[in-house]
């Protein structure tokens, strides 16, 4: 960061989190103001013992990472200068937490520093809130505080324990492991699920005037022989209408957006992640666009309310117009916000990004809609059947009369696409005759439970009262790139099923294939998370409990609200914890999931599947036997430890496969940590993915791969040279770029790489720094450090401990008071 310069004026100094924050706010206060970023957090825990000093009542241990340094020196030398000091950071216990760290850091007086709050970065709120600054609230620091031990202590205590019992480099949290949990406990429910066929029955009729009316019959029927039955009992059969019912219906619109909400329907309606749709809001909200993004509040403020009618009359007419204010009914709701809505609701389109601007009118149509009228609709049912017969076809449909919020807006939900339906049905009278054009029974199965996205694990995980707006986000970004957990799409499988329709007066079976299973940005626990799972669920089950897990955040809610001490909460859950630890460490065995599935037929000896050092794997055979090595093999994508078979697992030993020769030399076919390859005259070619089958590809396809590979090699190198023969000029990527093999330097756009000289590519080369081992792999001299925390980032790592501290800032070491 470079340094600022004094100002000459006189001036006061605003503190904001993020510079493109800053930028919007110093729009709106003028020149005796100088706005400023601290870029997230200024201060955070060592990284050394615990960075809580336990014995001294839990006191957490800051210090000032390397990379924050510069940016504390230049705050520090503004505030220095500064009439008066704001602190503008977000209104929330993590924004409170900034503030606190930052008077603290620039030896501000917490009791009369002015700390002011905004819930939208708009002239009239920033005014507002300079006009009525408070100071800061230690209560919600206190519970931001207590989080942050509490996980820090979480952390550092069990991670150890996974080290020595499971598998090295390990690690577990407080809420991302019970959000592991959750996904396990779905996933075996999977495994366990045994589908359930049955035969629905759908049938086209025709009335007399030659209108025609889809109905379903109203039950299952058990199987092929029930279907077959029914339907040779239609043959020749003519059908009356034996009921009609029309009933008026109102749907009512969804409350404005919470954090939670607007992350389910962001994944919905865009299929945008969680942490996608919360960047994209910080975005947002620090343009001045959109209320603050982390809430879990429905209501609207008078003005909001008072704008929302104004847009809707104007646009829509009176009749739409019906003004609501909702209440906040989630349980441990935090610190009195907003909703998330729009700033300006007369502005429907704004100057963005598309993906932005899909973002934003989602918020926009979903405030708006929510202060309209509800949609008025009627419903008509039709009861079908033919003589002599128990069994009815039911027929429903439904008119829209007057489409009030739907106008705007409709909310979906992960079980349907959200679509109202408006199939229109024909005019009928009891006891009309109808003749039927077609009647098919189809083999169904019953449904097993739906694996999570990410938007539903947020429902999940607010339902329990586990975690909060700020966290959900994190959480789920943490899981998988723990390994936990990973978020991919399956094509499904093929499944056959049995058809059967009523054909020139005969019944007419058929067998046809459908895909089952089909997933999309699904979250699928892995083989380690799994075990990890079951480790802390064994010996530590009071700290995975849903229970004890909301409750945790209930108590950091009596703190922000002055009810608990903070340190107190710590402790009571500490003491027994530290306990369990020691238990664990000493008693409990090491756990790999290992599950002996069988016998080799070949070699008679046992076969297991277990977690390796490199994942999960199959293995035959012990080291303790006759002392000779076992065999190991990887299992591959979509196969878990808690399912594979015998037969399957044998099948991965099938490789290395020799399939023959090819120029004299042998092809080989394996499996390697990067994927299955081909292995030919001391080189290796990666097969095709969803394409190539290792345990299928015959010689002719392998060879066609190797010589694909050789083309493309050819194509790569542009140029060599005789006097260095590692000098070269190849086609990368991003472009053409020259290459001695330790360093690579790119071709500029203006330059003809096919004509480049000797000279002219190793003073390319001369041009680009040496790596620099010292400051981190690949790194340049004098590059800025890597850990450079993103603007509005709420958490700043820390690069180096207390010992390692260049600047005498950095490294004394502070204590919360």
């Amino acid at each position: 960061m470079a340094k600022t310069a004094k100002a000459s004026k006189p001036y006061d100094l605003v503190i904001v989190e993020s510079p493109a924050k800053a930028k919007t706010i110093g729009q709106f206060l003028g020149d005796g103001f100088m706005v400023r970023s601290s870029y997230g957090h200024i201060r955070d825990l060592k990284k050394n013992n615990f960075g809580v000093d336990i014995a001294n009542n839990y006191e957490p241990e800051y210090i000032i990472p390397i990379d924050k340094s510069a940016i504390v020196d230049d705050l520090r030398a503004l505030a220095k200068g500064a009439q008066s000091v704001w602190l503008a950071s977000d209104e929330d216990r993590e924004g409170e937490a900034i503030s606190w760290h930052l008077a603290e850091v620039l030896g501000l007086d917490a009791a009369t520093t002015k700390r002011i709050v905004f819930h939208e970065i708009t002239r009239s709120a920033i005014l507002n809130a300079i006009q009525t600054p408070r100071t800061i609230n230690q209560n919600l620091v206190d519970a931001q505080q207590a989080r942050r031990v509490l996980d820090r202590l979480v952390g550092f205590e069990l991670s150890p324990v996974l080290w020595r019992k499971v598998r090295p480099q390990l690690s577990a949290g407080r809420v991302q492991s019970v959000a592991v949990r959750i996904l396990v406990e779905r996933e075996r429910e999977i495994f366990n699920f045994e589908p359930q066929s049955s035969f629905q029955v759908i049938g086209t009729f025709t009335l007399s005037n030659g209108t025609q009316l889809r109905a379903e019959l109203s039950k299952r029927l058990a199987n092929v022989d029930e279907a077959k039955a029914f339907l040779e009992s239609c043959i020749g059969k003519k059908f009356k209408i034996t009921s009609v019912e029309t009933k008026p219906t109102t749907r009512t619109p969804a409350p404005p957006f919470t954090t939670s909400t607007l992350q389910q329907e962001s994944s919905r309606k865009l299929g945008y992640s969680v942490s996608q749709t919360m960047s994209i809001a910080q975005r947002l909200y620090e343009l001045g666009l959109i209320t603050y993004m982390r809430t879990d509040s429905v209501n609207l403020a008078d003005a909001a309310l008072s704008a929302a009618a104004e847009e809707i009359t104007q646009t829509m007419g009176a009749d739409y117009l019906k003004t609501r204010k909702y209440k906040t009914k989630t349980k441990g709701a935090q610190e009195a916000h907003e909703a998330i809505r729009p700033t300006y609701l007369n502005r429907k389109k704004v100057d963005l990004a598309p993906f932005e601007q899909r973002l934003y009118d989602l918020i926009w149509k979903r405030t708006i809609a929510s202060q309209m009228s509800d949609a008025k609709l009627e419903r008509t049912t039709i009861q079908l059947s033919a003589d002599n017969s128990d069994l009815h076809f039911t027929a429903t449909g439904e008119v829209i009369l007057f489409d009030g919020f739907m106008k705007v807006y409709s909310e979906s939900s992960d079980d349907e696409s959200g679509e109202v339906s408006t199939a229109v049905l024909p005019h009928v009278s009891v006891g009309d005759v109808l003749r039927y054009n077609d009647i098919t029974s189809r083999e169904r199965w019953t449904l097993r439970p739906a694996r999570y996205n990410e938007a539903m694990l947020v429902r999940r995980l607010e339902e329990l009262g586990i975690g909060r707006p700020s966290t959900y986000a994190p959480t789920i970004s943490t899981i998988q790139q723990r390994g936990y957990v990973t978020r991919e799409s399956r094509e499904g499988q093929p499944r056959e099923y049995k058809i059967l329709q009523i054909k020139n007066g005969k019944v007419v079976k058929d067998t046809r294939t459908e895909l089952y299973g089909i997933e999309k940005n699904k979250l699928f626990p892995t083989d380690i998370g799994m075990v990890v799972n079951d480790f802390l669920m064994e010996n530590f089950n009071n700290v995975m409990s849903y229970d004890f897990t909301a409750n945790v955040e209930e108590q950091f809610d009596e703190v922000a609200e002055g009810k608990l001490q903070w340190r107190k909460v710590i402790d009571d859950f500490y003491r027994p914890f530290h306990v369990q630890i020691d238990k664990t460490m000493e008693v409990s065995h090491k756990s790999n999931g290992e599950r002996v599935i069988g016998i080799d037929p070949a070699s008679g000896k046992q076969v297991m599947v277990r977690i390796g050092r490199f994942g999960p794997m199959a293995q035959i055979g012990d080291a303790s036997n006759d002392g000779e090595k076992p065999r190991f093999a990887a299992l591959q994508h979509g196969q878990h430890i808690e399912t594979i078979t015998l037969e399957e697992a044998l099948s991965l030993f099938a490789l290395p496969r020799n399939l023959g020769q090819y120029e004299g030399l042998e092809v080989v076919i394996g499996i390697g940590r990067f994927g299955p390859y081909i292995r030919h005259n001391n080189k290796f070619v990666s097969l095709k993915k969803d394409i190539d089958d290792p345990y299928t590809i015959d010689l002719e396809t392998a060879i066609e791969r190797i010589e694909q590979k050789r083309e493309d090699d050819r194509n790569k190198v542009i140029s060599t040279f005789a006097e260095d023969e590692n000098v070269q000029v190849l086609n990368g990527r991003w472009g053409p770029y020259v290459t001695d093999g330790k360093k690579n330097a790119r071709v500029p756009k203006n330059v003809d790489a096919a004509k480049l000289k000797y000279a002219e590519c190793v003073a390319m080369l001369d041009e680009v720094p040496d790596k620099d081992t010292k400051r981190g792999r690949g790194r340049p001299l004098g590059s800025k450090s890597a850990g450079k925390s993103t603007a509005g980032s709420k958490t700043t790592k820390s690069t180096a401990s207390a010992k390692s501290t260049t600047k005498a800032s950095a490294g004394k070491k502070t204590k919360a008071k």
